[in-house]
């Protein structure tokens, strides 16, 4: 046989492989490790590593070789800019991860590293491969060092298209964001036999794990599609507002347009009543550049909203609490999802916009019991470490320690605006008068006239954002319907902002 046939049945064994694949993955609804691969790159800019790397024998069992080791990884474009990726195959020992497996999945990690470009990592994997006992788990290591190695220095982002169990589950974990399909994927340390044979507990691996479980109530999962070509879409979505690397620029939209006959709307947008809610997001999809809002971790705390947006055609990323929502409260949960977000803005040097309405912290036992007061501390943490140019508008409430926490002047927000409506002070109207005023109101002969009459009191002279202006702790009160243009006018300032950071290794934030 010529070297030319033996190169030509090499690439038909691989297409033959191709073909086999497609039609195991296409019965369970789930598309091949290639065809992934080809939805997220730009058509014909894909080029492919190592695509005849063979499994370790003893892995093997007596069957005919097979390439890849099952997983597909190199580099393409995707909307004209450079990313790394791998797509672990399935139909090949279970997609699970053997030396030569991770090796590659490593050797594309230290390539994206070196040159500057996101990764990305298309997951259907069984875990570990058990015959090559610890050879699978060195392996592993290998990659989850190389996630914190790159952390903060180049986009990473998982996307679980199958099931990923065990130790498999924190490279994901390691990684800036992670896309989960609805009923194909799952992520647990732990599985169904294991939860029933321990703790007695029956449940599914949807129910245990699936990508809804871990959108609403763990938070791992930051976006959930109904399936696989939607999930890989939207990770070129959430790309083109990334810079590829720390060093880079923003990426920069030509493409401007906003809703500007809406703008006067954000003027009677805040209900008279303070107590009434209203959906913060009108008020972000109002601002921001026409239909360019990218909600993070939607299904999560839901009391606090973060995402990516483009503000006169340049990226920004923005924190708002959501009045809807308990009030618009920070608890535990919201506290983490806001620090995590600020922390990766942060690192990317992506501009903060902070829209507050925030009556404090959530009481109660359960939240002081599992630690407000620590996880509280990490958003402060992060807002007080960020160095991006930071922008606040306090569109109502603004109470207490909150108010503190959520970028205030103090903690190091650039420029901190106020609407006519905001509210700024120690703590709302009702709590106060009641220790102010405690002795006016047990004089009172009509308590309930008296309790409004000092509430409208305490709300002119000490809640209203005009003594705030005057201190210099609030830069302006604005009309609601001009933020779009202060907001684009801050930003333009604060482009070319320097900062210096301390002689340190790192700070210790209250993990």
């Amino acid at each position: 046989m010529s070297k030319n046939e033996v190169f030509e049945q090499r690439i038909k064994a691989l297409h033959q492989m191709e073909s086999n694949a497609a039609v195991k993955q296409h019965i369970k609804g789930k598309l091949t490790a290639r065809e992934r691969i080809n939805v997220l790159f730009d058509e014909g800019t894909f080029f492919e590593f190592d695509a005849f790397v063979e499994p370790a024998q003893s892995a093997m069992s007596g069957k005919q070789s097979v390439f890849g080791d099952g997983v597909v990884v190199g580099r393409g474009l995707v909307q004209g800019r450079s990313v790394f990726a791998y797509a672990q195959d399935f139909t090949v020992l279970g997609g699970s991860l053997g030396y030569a497996h991770g090796m590659k999945i490593a050797k594309i990690q230290d390539m994206a590293l070196k040159l500057g470009a996101p990764v990305v990592g298309l997951i259907d994997s069984g875990g570990a491969r058990i015959q090559e006992g610890i050879k699978s788990l060195s392996a592993y290591a290998t990659i989850f060092k190389n996630n914190v190695r790159s952390s903060g220095i180049i986009p990473q982002v998982s996307v679980i298209l199958g099931p990923a169990a065990g130790g498999a589950v924190y490279s994901p974990a390691l990684t800036d964001f992670v896309f989960m399909t609805n009923q194909t994927s799952y992520m647990f340390v732990t599985g169904p036999d294991v939860v029933k044979e321990v703790l007695n507990q029956d449940i599914d691996m949807e129910g245990l794990g699936g990508g809804n479980v871990h959108a609403q109530k763990s938070g791992v999962a930051h976006f959930v599609y109904d399936d696989e070509e939607h999930a890989i879409m939207y990770v070129r979505k959430l790309l083109s507002y990334l810079p590829s690397n720390n060093f880079d620029p923003i990426p920069i939209s030509k493409n401007v347009q906003f809703y500007e006959s809406r703008q006067e709307f954000l003027n009677k947008i805040i209900p008279d009543d303070s107590n009434r809610p209203y959906d913060v997001k009108d008020i972000i999809n109002i601002v921001v550049d026409k239909d360019t809002f990218f909600e993070v971790h939607e299904k999560y705390a839901q009391n606090i909203v973060v995402g990516f947006a483009r503000l006169g055609g340049k990226s920004i990323g923005i924190i708002a609490n959501q009045p809807k929502v308990m009030a618009g409260t920070l608890d535990i949960n919201a506290s983490i999802k806001g620090a995590r977000f600020v922390r990766f803005c942060d690192a990317y040097n992506i501009p903060l916009l902070i829209l507050e309405d925030v009556p404090g912290f959530l009481p109660g036992i359960d939240q002081e019991h599992s630690g407000i007061i620590r996880h509280g501390a990490k958003l402060l943490y992060a807002f007080c470490e960020a160095t991006v140019p930071k922008i606040t508008i306090i569109l109502r409430k603004s109470y207490g320690g909150a108010y503190i926490v959520m970028s205030s002047k103090n903690t190091g927000g650039d420029f901190n605006f106020a609407w006519p409506s905001a509210e700024i002070a120690v703590m709302g109207p009702a709590g106060a008068i009641k220790i102010v005023n405690r002795k006016e109101l047990a004089a009172a002969t009509n308590y309930e006239e008296m309790e409004k009459m000092l509430t409208e009191k305490y709300k002119h002279e000490i809640a209203n954002p005009y003594k705030a202006e005057e201190l210099g702790l609030i830069d302006e009160v604005i009309t609601p319907s001009s933020t779009r243009q202060t907001l684009i006018t801050a930003f333009d300032i604060l482009s070319n902002k320097q900062y210096s950071k301390p002689a340190r290794k790192h700070g210790s934030i209250p993990l």
